[in-house]
Formats: C-alpha cells, structure tokens, sequence
C-alpha cells in the first residue's frame, strides 16, 4: 500500500503505548461515571489512554477517559465517517475554543464539540451538534494525555520573533516535539521534530501534522537541549504570539546529556 510502503520510499511511526492491549469497559449506568458508555486503554503512570465511544447526539454528554487526572490535550476523530480532529488544548482562552489536528486554523471559538466545559479527572464533555465529536450511533475514538515530570509535559509558550528564539524548559531532552501557533493571523502548521529523523542541531527535519506533504529537511527552527527546546528562527510560525506544545523524553533529565 503506496502510503505506508510504497517502493524505495522511508517513513516515520511515533508510538505511545497504552495499556498493553488491556482495555476497561465503563458502563456509565452503572459507575455513574459519564453518561455515555466507553472502552478505555489507560496508562495511568504515563499518563495516556485511548477512549472509543458511540456517540449519542443528546447536549452535553461525558465520557470516561480512565486517566486519573485532568487531561491537558484531548484529540477526538469520527471513526465511521468523514470528520475533523478537534482537539482541546492547554492555552485555550476559555472551555469554547479549541483546534483541528488537520487544520492550520488557529485557537476556533465555538460551543458546540465541547459544550464549553473543561474535561475533569474523570470525564471529558461533548456537546450535542457537533458532527465531529458525538454523531448519533457512529464510534469515536479519543487520544488523552497529561504531562508526567521527566517523560512528557504539555504546555504554551510565547514567541520573541527573534532568531535567538524563546527557550522552553521541559526538564529533559526531547524526542519528539509537536508545536502549533494558536493566536494571531490566521493559519499555521502543526510541526513536528524528532530525535531520529532531526539527530543534530539545529534540527531541521519537519513533517507537518494537517499536511500531506513530503519531510522538509533543511528548516532553521529548534535546537533539542539537555532540558528543553530553544527556537532558532524569527519565523512567525515558530516564534510570534502563543504557541502551545506536546514533548515526550528521549530519557530523563537525571540521564540526560547535551548534544
């Protein structure tokens, strides 16, 4: 399949395990817990877990996301049917907005994927009309994390839009880093970095997240440090108004080198 292994082509695969396949059926009857019934895969130490769910189209609905703590970035997708990736994010201005996995849009301010309700150590909120996150009898599956000290953090920062760019401090060294621009104009990509594909500073090989397009590969942008990132461009993209971020470790800061 020409996609995921077309002749002489390389690709790239970023993996995050679960639970070991081990899954947890939420009757939300019976636990009370939500309102509509889910499956989680929760890693509850690493602090990710896959959720499905039937949506039931009905205002204000919950789902049981088997984290433990209050999810920082949740990526929702329709499985049955066309639709976008909404994704609640750390620095939204308020429970209304939020953005698209497949879209370059900044922050989007509307009440309807997720009723205008902030997720909780138990549940996220799906609103009722919103044909992405909770269409009657379609399944829906639900990417949730939360930062870890030393493994992952999940977070914003604001730009400089000076080529000795804004420093972000993680407390380790990254291994992947996906960054989005929030605030401002009005489209930006989704970039990701990471430590195999970019495996010097400064690390300038770049696929983006809401395009098809090929790996950029000579892109002046961050500097993976021994705690951090630092962005190495005035690029707006990069470095202007709010951004927010997901970064994972390559090890912990205790084992962590510079480069």
């Amino acid at each position: 399949y020409e996609r995921n292994n077309a002749d002489g082509s390389t690709y790239v695969a970023w993996n995050w395990k679960a639970n070991g396949g081990t899954t947890t059926t939420n009757d939300a009857s019976s636990t009370s817990i939500g309102s509509i019934d889910s499956v989680f895969q929760a890693n509850t130490t690493a602090r990710f877990s896959i959720v499905t769910y039937t949506g039931i189209a009905s205002a204000n609905q919950t789902v049981a996301h088997g984290l433990g703590v209050v999810p920082e970035m949740i990526m929702i997708k329709k499985r049955d049917s066309t639709s976008n990736w909404n994704v609640i994010h750390p620095n939204r201005a308020s429970n209304d907005h939020y953005l698209q996995l497949n879209s370059g849009s900044v922050s989007i301010n509307t009440n309807t994927p997720f009723a205008n309700t902030a997720p909780t150590t138990t549940v996220f909120t799906v609103g009722a009309s919103d044909g992405d996150v909770n269409t009657d009898a379609e399944s829906h599956v639900a990417y949730c994390f939360a930062s870890v000290e030393g493994y992952s953090k999940i977070s914003s920062y604001t730009g400089n839009v000076d080529a000795d760019g804004t420093f972000v401090y993680l407390g380790f060294r990254p291994a992947w880093v996906i960054v989005k621009r929030t605030t401002g104009g009005s489209t930006y990509n989704w970039f990701i970095h990471d430590n195999k594909r970019g495996a010097s500073n400064v690390n300038k090989e770049r696929l983006n997240a809401d395009a098809s397009g090929a790996e950029a590969t000579n892109i002046t942008s961050m500097d993976f440090l021994s705690n951090g990132f630092k962005i190495r461009t005035a690029n707006t993209s990069y470095n202007e108004a709010s951004f927010i971020y997901m970064a994972f470790a390559e090890q912990p800061f205790k084992y962590a080198n510079a480069r």
